[in-house]
């Protein structure tokens, strides 16, 4: 079922709603002029009110009948009412009966409609009124009679119909909104875990315009960054597949985080590799796409410092991160089938990137030559080589990029060294002020042990040299 037609509310009273009739007040106005025609000894006055009112209320019998209500004939109905009201003279019981049922055919209208039927009922009102004071020079007795409650109990009947007809459609439109609602819930939480399978920047168009989706790409202009790990194919070989999965997964989460918070489109997953590309769908001028993509990269190159001080505790050695980033024109869109589609890019470039990342060492970051032009005025850059890379004639120049904190000497905001037995991390940028404290009576303890050892080395050497010199002796 198309969606919707899954939302199309269902009227409670659509199987009785092919034999109902939306104006039960022309049978008060018909049964009205009528029982005033036999009051009246049908006097020419009350004949005439009696084929002015039943000719109009006949044909909306007719016309109405299995159809929807409509502005004009409420306000034909209206008009017949006010026009009884007005011919007897406002005689009070009757008229306020009248009166009772235009309040409700007001009420059970659309709102803009409400000033425009009040108006019209006032207007004929007055304008029958006086032309019965004109036709009848007495006025009109019929307080002291059997008509005024006959009418009154008529009128009560209908608006308790009405009623009973409203509420029931509006507990019938309640169940269905409820129902609806449920669909609703459950559809946006189907459509929230498929949302985690598209990039944002795909996905949010499409839901906000609710355009159509085909087969179509362009050309454009993209910086387009390949990453993996070095080392993870080699550990997953001694490696059980829950601790491999756990280790990639925490991996992906970081790395992703990034991807996101940087504006980046995340290609696709290879492995332990991952693709990103800025330019489409939401460009911001090359120059600051490729500031972008290094950005990103930087900070996955520090975050990836973190999660080895954390695997190292677990006891996986040796992971780092490498990249490979260039700047160029793609292909990039929508691929596939319509049954089908992948949002990604094509090209040339989208190679250069991947060749650079396998010629990149750990923990490097390498940029093509299109892409250092963008970015050489914002990021230190040393020249690496002129690499032959496979599928390429020419060979290819590469850059690495240093990050923006590593040559700031105490002003460094990263501090990483490893020595057989020893590892120091040091984020300051992760710090919390209340943290200092324990950083320091940490390190303090680190360095009385550092100390105490050196003593225990110092004297085991001496002790050592003694007995060889008595040994000599």
């Amino acid at each position: 079922m198309p969606f919707s037609e899954t939302l199309q509310p269902r009227s409670p009273l659509k199987g009785s709603g092919s034999c109902r009739f939306d104006y039960p007040e022309v049978f008060v106005l018909i049964l009205t002029v009528i029982l005033l025609a036999l009051y009246f000894d049908f006097s020419p006055n009350s004949m005439a009110l009696l084929v002015i009112v039943c000719l109009p209320s006949l044909m909306i019998l007719i016309y109405n009948y299995r159809r929807q209500t409509s502005f004009w004939t409420s306000n034909i109905v209206i008009i017949l009412l006010s026009a009884v009201i007005g011919s007897i003279q406002f005689c009070t019981v009757i008229s306020l009966s009248l009166a009772a049922l235009i309040g409700l055919r007001v009420i059970i209208s659309s709102s803009e409609n409400h000033l425009k039927l009040l108006s019209v009922s006032v207007i004929t009102g007055i304008v029958f009124y006086y032309v019965s004071v004109t036709l009848s020079s007495t006025e009109i007795d019929c307080h002291n009679s059997w008509l005024p409650p006959t009418i009154l109990l008529a009128s009560m009947t209908v608006i308790l119909c009405q009623f009973r007809r409203v509420y029931q459609e509006y507990m019938g439109y309640k169940v269905s909104a409820h129902k609806i609602g449920g669909r609703l819930n459950t559809m946006v939480s189907v459509i929230n875990k498929l949302t985690r399978f598209i990039p944002p920047q795909i996905w949010e168009p499409i839901v906000k315009s609710d355009s159509p989706v085909t087969v179509s790409n362009k050309r454009a202009k993209l910086t387009i960054m390949f990453s993996d790990i070095v080392g993870f194919t080699e550990l997953s070989d001694s490696l059980s597949s829950d601790n491999l999965a756990d280790i990639l997964n925490t991996y992906m989460n970081c790395m992703t985080s990034i991807a996101d918070k940087h504006g980046a489109v995340l290609d696709k997953f290879i492995g332990d590799g991952m693709v990103c590309f800025f330019g489409e769908p939401d460009s911001r001028g090359s120059r600051q796409d490729a500031l972008n993509c290094v950005a990103m990269a930087i900070d996955m190159r520090r975050e990836m410092r973190t999660l080895r001080q954390k695997w190292r505790l677990m006891g996986f050695e040796g992971l780092y991160i490498r990249i490979g980033i260039t700047t160029g024109y793609c292909h990039v869109g929508n691929f596939g089938s319509n049954n089908r589609l992948s949002y990604t890019m094509i090209g040339k470039e989208a190679n250069l990137a991947s060749r650079l990342e396998s010629r990149a060492d750990k923990d490097q970051i390498l940029v093509s030559e299109s892409t250092y032009d963008y970015i050489c005025h914002n990021y230190e850059c040393q020249y690496v080589n002129a690499f032959q890379l496979k599928g390429f004639d020419e060979k290819v120049n590469a850059w690495q990029v240093f990050d923006p904190n590593a040559n700031k000497g105490h002003l460094s905001k990263w501090v990483d060294h490893t020595l057989p037995g020893f590892n120091l991390h040091l984020n300051f940028r992760d710090m919390k002020d209340n943290d200092y404290q324990d950083i320091r009576a940490r390190l303090n303890f680190a360095l009385e042990r550092i100390e105490q050892e050196e003593e225990k080395m110092v004297k085991s050497i001496t002790a050592e040299k003694a007995r060889q010199n008595i040994t000599h002796k």
